[in-house]
């Protein structure tokens, strides 16, 4: 999928409804955004298409102008809302392809904490677009109860996304869960890497980039696991037996409290900050702290890196200088000066930062798909 003209196999350009559609998401027309989707289907005749190839890129527009302050928080919550309710709309206009074959039970599932359900839905849809039977279960759904559910209904396969890399330590849970449970897990969304790598370091039993993809690996199978082979999350991450990890998330809020304290003598420009914006400095710090557990749990500097840049980017689009992030960094590698891990990962990331190298990781805006 490239340009603006992209065709789907008909040979129908997309470019137009895609313009159209989002200015409506844009402007809050939720009727107008309906009846673009809905020419468009009738256009193309396919429904993944305009699935996959109108709605998705505009709703990664939708990311990409939030992250560049084109955007409000309101605004953005507005069209990702519109785009979930015109999915609706076309999952009631449509049925499974007449070709498509006769297929299992797929669970569609948001690990614990995952709020971005998006990305979900769309497999969702093109699952059942595929002559899956599905269970999309939504956004934020607590291990416990998605392994009731699969008890409850035996589903073939559990796909499980997430979007934010903080939700790692919440997925490696649920995968581990779910495969004591006999059911097999594929992993997708950008919480897992552009390559999937978290996805193999956590034991998922498969990946996919993208809904096509995932539907691809689905009707090809996947091996049911065996429950009595349960393990435990050292054995897949042996790293975690020095405690650097839970060490950082048990003294979080004490770390954010202490950086945000002596980062006004290493930050000058914070005296003169108001209320408002020192709340808002301590939850980037809150966030930064997060992430820094995140990278300890999968142990790769890069995902911290990758954080990092994406925030200078944030602040420097919202006018607050990215410089900050520097001193916020080495007033935690101070804190940290006993977990050689923990610091070599800020070291890594100030680094990044000093020569802004682009890492391999992206961290995706709030209406980002996977």
């Amino acid at each position: 999928m490239t340009g603006s003209t992209t065709r789907n196999a008909e040979g129908v350009a997309l470019g137009p409804a895609r313009e159209h559609l989002w200015s409506a998401v844009h402007t809050g027309d939720e009727p107008r955004a309906t009846a673009v989707v809905l020419d468009a289907v009738a256009a193309t005749g396919d429904a993944e298409t305009v699935l996959l190839d109108l709605i998705a890129p505009v709703q990664e527009r939708v990311g990409v102008e939030w992250a560049a302050n084109r955007l409000t928080v309101a605004q953005e919550h507005t069209a990702t809302a519109i785009h979930d309710r015109v999915i609706a709309v076309l999952a009631h206009h449509t049925r499974p392809r007449p070709d498509a074959a006769r297929s299992g039970r797929i669970a569609v599932a948001c690990v614990d904490g995952e709020w971005h359900a998006l990305p979900a839905r769309l497999l969702a849809e093109t699952l059942r677009l595929r002559g899956w039977r599905v269970d999309f279960l939504g956004a934020h759904v607590p291990t416990p109860h998605l392994i009731a559910h699969l008890h409850q209904t035996g589903p073939d396969a559990v796909a499980l996304s997430s979007s934010l890399p903080t939700h790692l330590p919440a997925a490696h849970t649920a995968i581990t869960a779910c495969q004591a449970a006999g059911v097999p897990v594929i992993a997708g969304g950008a919480a897992f890497g552009p390559d999937g790598r978290y996805a193999r370091a956590l034991g998922a039993d498969a990946w996919a980039p993208d809904a096509r993809k995932a539907a691809s690996v689905l009707a090809g199978g996947l091996d049911r696991p065996d429950p009595m082979a349960a393990h435990q999350a050292v054995d897949d991450l042996p790293h975690l037996a020095d405690q650097e990890y839970t060490i950082v998330v048990q003294t979080a809020h004490r770390l954010v409290r202490t950086t945000l304290t002596a980062l006004e003598d290493r930050f000058p420009p914070m005296r003169g900050y108001t209320e408002e914006q020192r709340r808002r400095t301590a939850e980037d710090l809150a966030h930064v702290v997060e992430f820094l557990g995140t990278s300890l749990y999968v142990d790769d500097a890069e995902l911290f890196s990758g954080f990092i840049l994406w925030t200078a980017g944030i602040l420097a689009a919202r006018q607050v200088p990215a410089r900050s992030l520097d001193p916020a960094l080495d007033l935690l590698a101070v804190q940290l000066k006993d977990f050689p891990r923990a610091r070599r990962t800020l070291a890594h990331a100030r680094e990044a930062l000093r020569t802004r190298r682009t890492p391999a990781i992206t961290i995706p805006g709030p209406g980002k798909p996977a």
